[in-house]
């Protein structure tokens, strides 16, 4: 349960491929040199050779590099993870899943014959697991886009534990889920119970989080659950912005329902069984119909490393809108309630840094341009929860600090302040802690 990350996610309606989709509901030909079009004796040959080359190719290696046209109409590089026939086909009726090796696993996905390019494709190369490692590195880095809400990365796994990770979940089962009134594209393998292996699309309960093959199933259902917010104590407020807390060995079914949920949207989060150790704060946007899940985070009950988040997620539909940084700022309200540090679970991938580097820094030098006189890294975890080794390297990083005489000292120039803090965004939404109303779980007990 402890992965934290941003996602790379490109808007919907751009023409680089965009992942997750929220759904609300001329032409040249060769002539001869004479100016005149080739005759068919010229021709045929030619294109009768070209077409036994390409069947001789099928059906495609699992491995194969071949170019494939998305849905923007463009073709992009792709290389072919799994195939399956096509029923009721020939021999070599296949689809195949893809992954595009320009961007994120996320938009993995079976497409049809017809959109690959034949002409394009490479040899399967048997590559070195140091290889793919690198590979994948590389996928990761490239023409992404820091998203508020979603943390992801391998970075802390080892060569063969990222080469299983890849191959268990290298095919994405869920293809779509219907949560409330959106129907949203998922974005990475979830492990499902077996009976559901056999379904491309559930149906949630956007209120209990159970979920369903079918959607006569879910009306029956809705006409029976009496939920209208996540079950637990609602312990923020503000307009129609929720917070809800719910105890994982309180309500264990509704942990686990989550869990396979939030797994469709994070690509290496483990999926725990026995939630009984964790709290799950459950944020929501509220109307008269009840209180519809935006995002979550989930944090140990007791942590001896001091952490105060495990997991983030903000779904798909409520993304660009604030909810991650609050997610965030409201995991440190908490924090200053017990009266101790906090920082999120290790390790952290470098997409999640940033994200995290962005609150510090924002929180930070906002202190720092009110502040008069002299204040010490001691000072401002005490004021923000945040832990001190997290203040002194977003401080380093930002070149903020220097060390003299055997003390750091912070260097808090306004001009330097003010062109950190307009590079770190905007805040999002704010935490009105008047609002919340909330007892620490050891002194729950």
């Amino acid at each position: 349960m402890g992965s934290i990350g941003t996602s790379p996610v490109a808007e919907n309606g751009s023409d680089t491929p965009n992942g997750a989709t929220v759904t609300y509901d001329g032409e040249n030909k060769p002539h001869s040199g004479d100016g005149y079009p080739p005759s068919a004796a010229e021709t045929t040959p030619e294109s009768e050779a070209s077409k036994k080359r390409r069947m001789s190719m099928l059906p495609l290696e699992v491995g194969t590099s071949v170019m494939c046209r998305w849905r923007d109409s463009k073709y992009h590089p792709v290389k072919v993870i799994e195939r399956r026939r096509v029923h009721g086909g020939g021999p070599n009726d296949y689809e195949y899943y893809v992954h595009y090796t320009e961007f994120n696993r996320r938009l993995d996905e079976w497409v049809k014959l017809d959109q690959l390019d034949l002409d394009s494709v490479e040899a399967v190369v048997d590559e070195k697991v140091e290889d793919k490692v690198t590979s994948l590195k590389m996928t990761r880095h490239q023409k992404r886009k820091i998203d508020e809400t979603h943390v992801e990365g391998h970075e802390e796994l080892d060569a063969a534990s990222l080469r299983e990770h890849e191959e268990f979940t290298k095919v994405k089962n869920i293809a779509t889920i219907e949560l409330g009134r959106y129907e949203i594209e998922t974005w990475y393998f979830s492990p499902f119970p077996p009976e559901y292996n056999d379904s491309l699309k559930l149906y949630f309960c956007e209120f209990c989080l159970n979920f369903m093959k079918r959607k006569e199933q879910l009306q029956r259902h809705m006409r029976k659950c009496d939920l209208k917010h996540p079950p637990g104590d609602e312990i923020y407020r503000n307009h129609t912005l929720s917070m809800f807390e719910v105890d994982g060995k309180k309500n264990k079914v509704y942990g686990q329902n989550l869990c396979y949920l939030a797994k469709l949207f994070l690509d290496h989060k483990t999926l725990y069984y026995d939630v009984d150790l964790f709290l799950f704060y459950i944020l929501c946007e509220c109307d008269d119909r009840g209180c519809h899940m935006v995002g979550y985070f989930s944090k140990e009950k007791h942590s001896e490393e001091s952490y105060n988040l495990a997991c983030i997620l903000t779904l798909p539909p409520y993304q660009r809108k604030g909810y991650g940084k609050f997610l965030i700022a409201f995991s440190y309200e908490l924090s200053k309630k017990e009266g101790k540090v906090g920082t999120p679970e290790r390790p952290l991938s470098d997409l999640g840094l940033l994200s995290y580097r962005g609150y510090w820094t924002r929180v930070l030098l906002d202190i720092l341009k009110k502040h008069k006189g002299n204040i010490s890294i001691k000072e401002l975890s005490d004021m923000t929860a945040i832990k001190a080794e997290d203040i002194l390297t977003t401080l380093q990083s930002l070149e903020l600090i220097q060390y003299r005489k055997g003390q750091h000292v912070i260097c808090a120039d306004p001009k330097v302040l003010d062109r950190h803090l307009k590079a770190a965004g905007p805040a999002g939404l704010e935490v009105d802690v008047g609002k919340l109303i909330w007892t620490p779980y050891k002194e729950q007990g």
